[in-house]
């Protein structure tokens, strides 16, 4: 993704709709300079974050937090960590997701896509895991960050009414190894400890927004059986055909058919069924990109509560014993 973010949301709707919502600007706001609303905030202290690598000492400064277009997010990470959100004691299925937000691989919704989406699946008795993964250095001054972040993103969007350069020939962000490395030891470390969370090691999910969906892509294709999860959900995330191999994990996929990344591209759902590899695909009529946490009136709005039917379909909810 570009990150494929949420905010690439924002910006889509500035260039790809006649009305763009107020609460959003304008294209013309953008034009003249006016980003949206980034406020700095001091780093939370959160003493239930597992890091990844204990034993690693952080390669850069520290990370930096911010109030971003409403949402907390967190940019400038260096140390990876695990936020567990369980359920409530007696209340597990003994199915675990991991939950791991987009943010073009240079910021991270922590909140929207990150812990709103994991207390939404605890509360349904899964146990949850917000991996904040490492993400591409970002200038330390905030409106500097925004600024470029804009610029990357235009460079993504395909829309007929776009610039003309950027309608012909839009940027693909490759995935950072580091993150790939980050998601695979997410799957290792929460299938590693299922007991200590009364998690059954063969119902360990993993559910990606935008950059966050390319993740889930690469850990559900993965060689590596132990960094491999029993399931995955990119939501919003690349519609591409890929290699599908035989040991590839059943998915879910959500995605709207106006998102302005990803929805003129096709081919992963017939991936999935070519390799006769279990799917359920959601393509919404409306809801952009980064629909996850924001309520719109589209029936995008239902797309958790038809990820969670899909998992009791599939028999992933049973009760813990």
């Amino acid at each position: 993704m570009a990150g494929y973010v949420a905010l690439a949301a924002s910006l889509a709707i500035l260039v790809c709709t006649p009305r763009p919502s107020a609460a959003q600007g304008t294209a013309g706001d953008f034009a003249g300079g006016k980003l949206p609303p980034i406020e700095p905030i001091a780093t939370p202290q959160d003493h239930t974050a597992i890091p990844l690598y204990p034993n690693k000492a952080a390669d850069g400064p520290a990370e930096q937090w911010a109030n971003f277009n409403g949402f907390r997010s967190v940019r400038n990470v260096v140390v990876p960590t695990l936020m567990p959100v369980l359920p409530a004691a007696g209340n597990g299925t003994g199915a675990a997701v991991i939950v791991v937000p987009g943010g073009a691989f240079l910021y991270e919704e922590i909140d929207r896509e990150g812990l709103l989406v994991a207390h939404q699946l605890a509360d349904r008795g899964v146990a949850a895991f917000v991996l904040k993964y490492r993400v591409r250095t970002t200038s330390r001054d905030a409106h500097e960050f925004v600024t470029e972040l804009f610029k990357m993103l235009a460079t993504m969007v395909r829309a007929p009414n776009a610039p003309a350069d950027i309608a012909r020939k839009p940027t693909r962000l490759e995935t950072p190894v580091f993150a790939v490395e980050d998601a695979q030891a997410a799957v290792r470390w929460v299938r590693g400890r299922a007991a200590e969370w009364h998690i059954d090691p063969h119902r360990v999910g993993f559910i990606g927004f935008s950059a966050g969906a390319t993740l889930a892509l690469n850990v559900g294709l993965s060689a590596d059986e132990s960094a491999r999860p029993d399931f995955i959900a990119p939501i919003y995330g690349p519609q591409e055909a890929v290699e599908v191999p035989a040991f590839a994990p059943a998915m879910f996929l959500a995605v709207a058919m106006d998102d302005p990344l990803f929805a003129d591209q096709s081919g992963i759902v017939e991936s999935w069924r070519r390799a006769k590899r279990p799917v359920e695909a959601h393509y919404y009529e409306h809801g952009g990109h980064g629909f996850a946490g924001r309520k719109q009136g589209t029936t995008s709005d239902m797309w958790f509560d038809e990820f969670y039917c899909w998992m009791r379909a599939d028999g992933l909810l049973r009760q813990s014993k």
